[in-house]
């Protein structure tokens, strides 16, 4: 009953607005349409917010793209870029290279061994360090960081308000309790005093270690441990005023344990973290060895 009441109903409105019952029901099916497409570009667009946010706001359209892929939505990056530029997310710029280590010293120089080879075929093969600034308002930290090139991962790292020899041998110390590599690895660095003095150099003889480092004031031949501390720089360190050395200390270690090596995708890893690039190498070792 109540579905006839309906349809005279519609009859009766399509008389009065002189237009036919059957274009009165394709602009309702039509108007249903829109809505669906539109509902569900915004549940789309929530979900690029949300990958934006859980970036820091550093992912741009090809790393969100991936994650979108990950979820089951089927996005191509163009289209991913132009629906970021209308939301107005655009990831932080990149920032340039300082110096901050002093390489006019009269220790042993290694010769540069890795030659730029920044594509290694497993774990432990190389392992690239260096030593970056971060201002707070309390003054100045340093952290220093070892990279495992293989995966990309931050494998030792130390924060200090100086740059003496005990900042980066606290990582080089922390990476091998960590990583525990065999010996042959080759250790990159620049020519920095600190990775020249006698108990950096007694510990990786210890361990044996390769020296390598680069040529004098050419950061390229260091270029990965460089541009992971450019990264963490735009996606952190310049985005927040730091009050105490404590706060920053807390939040660049949250990122590089919490973000970087576990959830940050690299687009030289296709888009895997260092992490899930990692446990990927060892499932495909075992499937192999099985």
């Amino acid at each position: 009953m109540e579905k006839y009441q309906h349809e005279f109903r519609v009859v009766k409105m399509c008389e009065v607005l002189e237009v036919s019952s059957s274009g009165y029901y394709k602009w309702l099916r039509d108007n249903w349409k829109r809505d669906q497409i539109n509902k569900e570009k915004e549940k789309i667009n929530q979900k690029i917010n949300l990958c934006f946010i859980e970036s820091h706001g550093t992912y741009g359209s090809p790393r969100i793209t991936r994650e979108l892929q990950e979820h089951g939505i089927s996005l191509c990056e163009r289209t991913v870029g132009k629906r970021m530029r209308e939301m107005g997310l655009r990831a932080t710029p990149e920032t340039p290279y300082i110096v901050t280590t002093d390489s006019n010293h009269k220790h042993f120089i290694y010769p540069n061994l890795l030659e730029r080879r920044f594509m290694v075929d497993a774990p432990n093969v190389a392992w690239v360090t260096d030593i970056t600034y971060i201002w707070t308002i309390q003054g100045w930290l340093y952290l220093a960081s070892v990279m495992d090139l293989f995966s990309r991962k931050i494998v030792g790292w130390s924060i200090g308000t100086d740059m003496k020899k005990e900042l980066p041998l606290a990582a080089l110390q922390q990476a091998i309790m960590v990583r525990d590599p065999g010996e042959g690895l080759i250790h990159h660095s620049d020519r920095g005093a600190q990775y020249c003095s006698n108990d950096y150099t007694n510990l990786m003889l210890e361990r044996k270690m390769r020296g390598s480092m680069s040529r004098k004031g050419d950061p390229y031949d260091n270029a990965c441990i460089e541009s992971f501390h450019a990264t963490i720089k735009k996606e952190l360190i310049y985005r927040y005023q730091w009050e105490t050395r404590e706060g920053a200390i807390k939040a660049i270690g949250h990122y590089i344990n919490g973000f970087y090596n576990t959830r940050r995708r690299h687009s030289t890893l296709g888009y895997l973290s260092p992490v899930d690039f990692e446990q990927t190498y060892n499932k495909r070792r075992l499937s192999v060895a099985g």
